[in-house]
């Protein structure tokens, strides 16, 4: 089979000798070729259940693996973020008097992605690029977007200053600024401040942007601190959760190979124990060996001050001092630095799994040495997108069109300057399809038009592996070394002829890097 890569090099070579050979007479041919080429192309996809590595990293040296619960170990159906979203919206109503108009909105599933920035003071949500850019035309105020001359003049250009920029958790550093939205409970308060923002413009609203922001931080917030959601989900396992019969698998499959396991989450115990019983079974708190819950990350591990404390099955916190965690007694609170004392599991040899960059991830390996997993629940439905003949038709014309323009650039005389600026407005328009492939509004999680997102900057730095979730395991023996792919430097030759374990090319990364 012949690799991404290579393949877009013939393509781009014929092109550029039809060109030479034909000038711009025979632009026909060139769409020939590229069509022709396309069910070769079209043989080379990504398997959707792969580990993805940034990172080189083996399991043979990994002998404890640590968790955290929510879109780890548990998995919400869709009817999750429309509860949160209903609640938020109702207690903005009546607690916080805001118009009873606003029952006129419903959750708009797939409107937002995660990794999206929200400037509170402007009131608009954006996606920003790896190297701070907006891209344009993915900037909204309420439920409309911003004309891209609008967008230039208020950041007089598309650059965010690393100023304004959020912090090291996503939050703002110079006040009420930016925000960066990781978590993916985070997608009913996106579209509910899009939704807020909607209304006030429609009625012609006076109203402050920062309030408007607190007051739907504080509203998504009560919907977790009051327990509204917990008890939503507890009522009713079926209609919430995802049933985890793989989760079950994976867990087991470590236990069998002597693995010890550990459980941080910040969910509280009933909830987590309902949840488990119900993915896992009754007897799944056998398979840890220490389970702490409503730990309060990313606090736990930098926050000294905090002691555990133990919690009886009834909910009752006792009072005595901890001098070992057990397994089977559960733990509220503490930190990582008792954690560590207590256990001794130190180092590259504990693999920590969760689906938040930042609380989950960020701490352990810049910090502790951890090895870690990000679980991005969005990965797979990218890669099935990615898999398309749409995508790959798109994707493979787009890029020869790149090359094209990289290359004839040089061409002033009247002719090809007409045939370039053909090419130009075709790759726009091919961009923007590209985008609307994986969500109309903002695109893929993964990447701008041609960089990395901010997302997927962090994603890289903060995560050793990445995938779409734990049952991947399943695909893996414990003796298995990931190896990140060479993915070629600018400055270097693309063609790497060399094949993963999984038996995809390293070609198929193209997917991954291609330019949405």
């Amino acid at each position: 089979m012949l690799y991404d890569l290579y393949l877009f090099l013939n393509i781009y070579v014929a092109l550029i000798h039809f060109y030479f050979s034909f000038k711009l007479s025979n632009f026909s041919n060139y769409s020939l070729l590229y069509y022709n080429l396309i069910p070769v192309i079209s043989k080379n996809f990504v398997n959707p259940d792969t580990i993805f590595a940034n990172n080189q990293m083996s399991l043979q040296d990994i002998e404890i693996y640590g968790f955290d619960y929510d879109y780890t170990l548990a998995f919400y159906s869709s009817h999750l973020h429309t509860l949160i979203f209903n609640i938020a919206r109702d207690i903005l109503i009546n607690e916080h008097r805001y118009p009873e108009g606003l029952r006129e909105y419903d959750y708009i599933p797939n409107f937002v992605i995660r990794g999206l920035h929200y400037d509170v003071q402007k009131a608009l949500l954006m996606k920003i690029d790896a190297f701070h850019y907006i891209q344009l035309g993915t900037v909204y105020r309420g439920l409309n977007p911003v004309p891209e001359k609008e967008v230039i003049a208020m950041y007089e250009g598309s650059h965010v200053p690393l100023e304004i920029m959020s912090d090291f958790y996503g939050k703002s550093s110079h006040g009420h600024t930016m925000k960066q939205f990781m978590d993916i409970f985070s997608l009913p308060e996106m579209t509910l401040l899009l939704c807020v923002n909607d209304y006030f413009m429609k009625h012609n609203i006076d109203y402050e942007p920062v309030h408007l922001y607190k007051d739907v931080k504080e509203a998504i917030g009560d919907v977790h601190v009051r327990g509204i959601m917990y008890r939503a989900v507890e009522a009713d396992n079926e209609k919430y959760i995802c049933y985890g019969e793989q989760t079950h698998a994976v867990l087991r499959k470590l236990s069998k190979n002597g693995k010890k396991m550990f459980l941080i989450t910040n969910s509280p115990f009933d909830f987590v124990n309902r949840g488990m019983n119900y993915i896992v079974g009754k007897d799944w708190r056998d398979l840890f060996d220490v389970v702490i819950v409503q730990a309060d990350k990313p606090g736990f591990f930098n926050d000294r001050r905090k002691p555990f404390r133990r919690v009886t099955d009834k909910g009752v916190l006792l009072w005595d001092r901890i001098h070992h965690l057990e397994k089977g007694q559960i733990y509220k609170q503490g930190n990582l630095y008792e954690f560590l004392r207590l256990t001794g599991w130190r180092g590259s040899k504990v693999l920590y799994f969760g689906d938040h960059i930042y609380s989950d991830l960020a701490d352990l390996t810049l910090k502790h040495g951890w090895r870690t997993g990000a679980i991005i629940p969005e990965l797979r439905k990218e890669i099935k997108i990615m898999n398309t003949e749409e995508y790959v038709h798109t994707m493979t014309w787009l890029q020869a069109l790149t090359g094209l323009l990289e290359q004839m650039q040089v061409h002033q005389d009247p002719a090809s300057q007409t045939v370039i600026q053909q090419w130009i407005n075709e790759r726009e328009e091919m961009r923007l399809r590209t985008k609307d492939i994986f969500n109309a509004q903002f695109g893929s999680l993964f990447r701008t038009y041609h960089n990395p997102t901010y997302f997927t900057r962090r994603l890289s730095r903060f995560a050793d592996i990445y995938m779409a979730s734990l049952s991947c395991l399943l695909n893996y023996d414990l003796q298995h070394t990931f190896y990140p792919r060479r993915t070629p430097l600018q400055h270097e030759s693309p063609i790497w002829p060399e094949q993963t374990s999984t038996g995809t090319h390293v070609g198929e990364s193209l997917h991954i890097t291609s330019v949405l």
